[in-house]
């Protein structure tokens, strides 16, 4: 399992790309996608709303559990990845292409996100 070096992790296993235009994606890792198991819904957090780092911002539910979708960062939500609500197993089979979650105009970035190294230290994998 590889996480790719241009992103950044939180400890709750969620990847933010790089900001572009004061935009950032987020996802969950691989790893996280493995933990849960078969995505079988997804939900997001809705265009216009407001996520603040550390905090809930939706659900993913798998065939083992539901777990907690937590935003990296804090900003309003652009865009919510249509794809994965119509298809949640692209959370399993692309975790860091097409099953992106959510992207958000970052507001405040916090400063305890993780390099691709540390994540991979921090998660074991």
């Amino acid at each position: 399992m590889s996480n790719p070096q241009q992103l950044r992790y939180s400890k709750e296993h969620e990847w933010l790309s790089a900001v572009e235009d004061g935009v950032a994606t987020i996802g969950i890792t691989e790893y996280a996608a493995n933990a849960l198991g078969d995505v079988v819904y997804a939900q997001l957090p809705e265009v216009g709303e407001t996520v603040t780092a550390g905090e809930t911002c939706g659900e993913l539910e798998s065939t083992k559990s539901v777990s907690d979708l937590y935003s990296p960062v804090t900003g309003e939500v652009t865009e919510a990845n249509q794809d994965v609500v119509d298809d949640p197993s692209l959370v399993n089979s692309a975790p860091f292409e097409g099953g992106w979650l959510f992207k958000v105009r970052v507001a405040e970035e916090p400063e305890d996100l993780l390099s691709a190294d540390e994540y991979t230290e921090f998660s074991g994998n």
